[in-house]
């Protein structure tokens, strides 16, 4: 399959071994590591950073197995969830120090193609969120809007 901006082909990665349960040597169990993720999300952790804390300190290979959810699912239903998913919230970011970057420097137009492209993957990914329900089917993205979420 070919990427998203560019003629040329995806590099296929590696595929995790099929695992049901927890390895032996993690002492966790569910609510000692939700406490801990909770703990996380709450000190502005976003779900990337939590699992790799997770794995550096605590040795949790996959949470999953652990607790049989996905990080993320584990800070909503404690209610410490972030209101826009994190791979737009980082697309948005990059638009965002993308946009600063061509206000200082004008003529910069491979930054400006770039600037484009990343806005069309925000679009993209907004559909898609849309569709799903993580987001309000009424949200739309514009650069002085995102500047405001992002801020907060």
């Amino acid at each position: 399959m070919a990427k998203m901006h560019t003629r040329r082909k995806g590099v296929s990665g590696p595929t995790h071994p099929v695992k049901s349960n927890s390895p032996e040597w993690c002492s966790l169990d569910t609510d000692d590591l939700s406490g801990i993720v909770v703990d996380l999300a709450k000190q502005g952790r976003s779900s990337s950073a939590i699992g790799m804390i997770l794995r550096d300190t605590y040795g949790v290979a996959d949470s999953r197995l652990i607790t049989g959810k996905r990080i993320t699912d584990v800070m909503e239903e404690n209610g410490v969830g972030s209101k826009v998913p994190e791979d737009l919230h980082n697309l948005i970011v990059k638009a965002l120090r993308l946009k600063k970057h061509l206000n200082s420097n004008t003529k910069d137009v491979h930054n400006k193609r770039q600037l484009t492209l990343v806005e069309s993957k925000i679009r993209r990914m907004v559909r898609y969120y849309k569709s799903v329900g993580k987001i309000p089917s009424d949200w739309k993205y514009s650069l002085k809007a995102a500047e405001l979420l992002i801020t907060r």
